[in-house]
């Protein structure tokens, strides 16, 4: 299949935001494919506004096909007029490897400009699931890893902060433009710091939910005033820690029990803590974060609030 618009005159012709609505692929990461990959070329008015055709349409769905089999966007444009069959290659080790090794040095040399220049760059090329699952989750697992044995309280700070102030603005406007479900979202008790809570909103509110996040924990007890108040659909806690077994097996179970609305749990706890927490009022949502958003809106029709 060719990337060249040669579409016949009488094609039905779709504008980039329609485009994006029928392929979840945000008007920012369709351009920069056709600017920096030359992945799809759509027509253009005289006044340059992007036309797409049905076969582009089907080109971007093969394109997110490969993202979501772990091949990284600069392998792509190879692949795409292969038989669908074809087994996927083993992604470069110079591409993934090399951007979690980039990102992860701006965050320890505390490079706030580059770091903003690779944050926003691997939002712009991949879908947020893909860039959150390939990029952004196995970096803050490295981090961790590296933090427990060698504690950087300076860098971990300022990388919360920078982390903190770039989503921060994302759910302002998202919130404002979605009547979504409100998910009330906090960490746990013994978790450091909100990296988990930040990845957890990106994913939600990309999903089109509108999130209430809190930094630092949120008491049990606190939680049944905050659902009413805030009139939230469910609680999701996160973190990257094991937790306490009072708070898993006792305390967390028993805040289930007493709220109207399902309590989620997600991030590296829900592995961790997966058999005690399997059989409870609690719902594990697993720590693979993309799945685990993908899993609220189920959840939610199955509870009777969607």
């Amino acid at each position: 299949m060719s990337n060249k618009a040669t579409h016949p005159p009488d094609t039905p012709l779709y504008p980039i935001r329609e485009v994006s609505r029928l392929t979840g692929v945000n008007s920012v990461t369709l351009r920069a494919w056709e600017r920096r990959y030359g992945l799809i070329r759509p027509q253009r008015t005289p006044k340059g506004h992007r036309l797409y055709a049905q076969d582009d349409i089907t080109r971007i769905e093969r394109i997110l096909q490969w993202l979501n089999r772990g091949v990284p966007v600069s392998q792509v444009a190879d692949l795409l007029d292969q038989p669908e069959t074809v087994e996927t290659p083993t992604p470069d080790a110079g591409d993934w490897v090399s951007q979690r090794q980039q990102i992860q040095a701006a965050i320890e040399a505390v490079d706030l400009p580059k770091l903003e220049t690779l944050y926003h760059q691997s939002l712009a090329l991949y879908p947020l699931s893909v860039a959150i699952n390939e990029l952004w989750q196995p970096v803050v697992l490295s981090l961790e890893a590296k933090w427990a044995d060698q504690p950087n309280d300076f860098v971990r700070r300022t990388f919360e902060a920078f982390l903190r102030s770039q989503v921060g603005i994302r759910l302002h406007y998202a919130n404002q433009a979605t009547r979504g479900p409100l998910i009330l979202l906090s960490a746990m008790p013994d978790d450091p710091g909100p990296l988990w809570v930040l990845m957890c909103a990106l994913m939600a509110s990309e999903q089109g939910y509108r999130v209430q996040m809190f930094d630092h924990p949120l008491a049990l007890d606190d939680l049944s005033q905050a659902v009413s108040r805030l009139h939230s659909s469910m609680v999701l806690l996160s973190s990257g820690q094991l937790e306490s077994d009072d708070y898993i097996r006792h305390m967390l179970p028993q805040a289930a029990e007493a709220l109207n609305v399902p309590i989620g749990v997600c991030g590296e706890v829900a592995r961790l803590r997966e058999n005690d927490l399997r059989e409870g009022p609690v719902h594990l949502l697993g720590d693979d974060l993309p799945q685990a958003i993908a899993r609220l809106r189920p959840l939610l029709r199955e509870s009777g609030i969607l």
